[in-house]
């Protein structure tokens, strides 16, 4: 499955499932651009990779790597980034992977809190840099596919809390959120050939999870030892960026323009594997 000569962009990639995904992309051969937030922004964490090693990744398999520090909470900064992915490829996009979440460092995300409990400004925290900015990337990346003429790929990152408790009040309601976008969005872009969907990984063994399991920060009603074996178990942060070249490199991806779709469904669908080769399957209940 070959994406040699596409364009992809992948918001939030220094780590966790972005970089996972950027990384595929680069594997399949795309030009990829990564954003993150400029180092001298924020503390570096010296146990997470830093933006500059995935855009060397990246290289490294194949694809090639561009990095771009943007800030996803300042509209003026997404809108330099389509500009740029504009001017240096002729106006040409062909991939965005909305994935920026600003919400995943902090402790508040899994607390335990009620909605009463916690500061109000836990909403904007979870869907500042995560639903809007999502939104935002969308407004430029599309004006690109339309005016193009040459269809596209949107793909949200968004999870099953979009359908059952996860978390907190303001992360469900974000990700139901997410996925509305893109069904709505589906629907605008289709007379244009462009395909949006939203796709929900299972439990992800991202650096962050790994680190806040092993430190007990994770308060979701379910016992410690079993939070430990259930990331012990879980899809790599690659498997998702296997699901979107699938994705990317299937003619008749506008068929699924709009829907919501499972990973583990798609690698069944496609025939892929995780990196470490198992296959990956549901849990019937999570998606209920």
């Amino acid at each position: 499955m070959s994406l040699h000569g596409k364009v992809a962009v992948v918001t939030g990639a220094s780590r966790g499932i972005g970089r996972g995904i950027a990384l595929q992309l680069g594997e399949a051969g795309a030009k990829v651009y990564i954003t993150g937030r400029d180092p001298k922004n924020k503390k570096p964490n010296p146990d997470f990779p830093t933006l500059e090693q995935t855009a060397q990744e990246i290289t490294a398999r194949g694809g090639e790597g561009v990095l771009v520090y943007v800030d996803h909470a300042d509209d003026a900064q997404i809108k330099a980034l389509f500009e740029k992915i504009a001017n240096e490829n002729n106006r040409q996009l062909d991939i965005l992977v909305n994935n920026a979440f600003a919400a995943a460092d902090t402790d508040q995300i899994a607390s335990g809190k009620k909605f009463w409990e916690a500061e109000p400004d836990v909403w904007d925290l979870v869907n500042n840099v995560g639903l809007r900015s999502h939104y935002v990337a969308s407004v430029y990346a599309a004006r690109l596919f339309v005016k193009n003429n040459r269809g596209g790929l949107i793909v949200n990152i968004s999870s099953f809390g979009g359908k059952k408790y996860l978390f907190n009040v303001a992360y469900g309601v974000g990700k139901a959120a997410v996925d509305r976008l893109a069904a709505d969005m589906a629907h605008e872009l289709k007379p244009y050939s462009v395909a949006v969907v939203s796709l929900w990984p299972g439990s992800v063994k991202t650096e962050v999870m790994v680190k806040k399991v092993e430190e007990g920060k994770i308060n979701i009603g379910v016992p410690q030892e079993q939070l430990k074996k259930n990331i012990q178990n879980a899809e790599s942060v690659e498997y998702s960026g296997k699901a979107i070249v699938a994705l990317a490199t299937d003619p008749k991806v506008l068929d699924k323009t709009g829907k919501i779709l499972i990973t583990a469904d798609l690698g069944k669908e496609y025939g892929f594997k995780d990196i470490d080769g198992r296959e990956i399957t549901i849990d019937p209940n999570r998606y209920k």
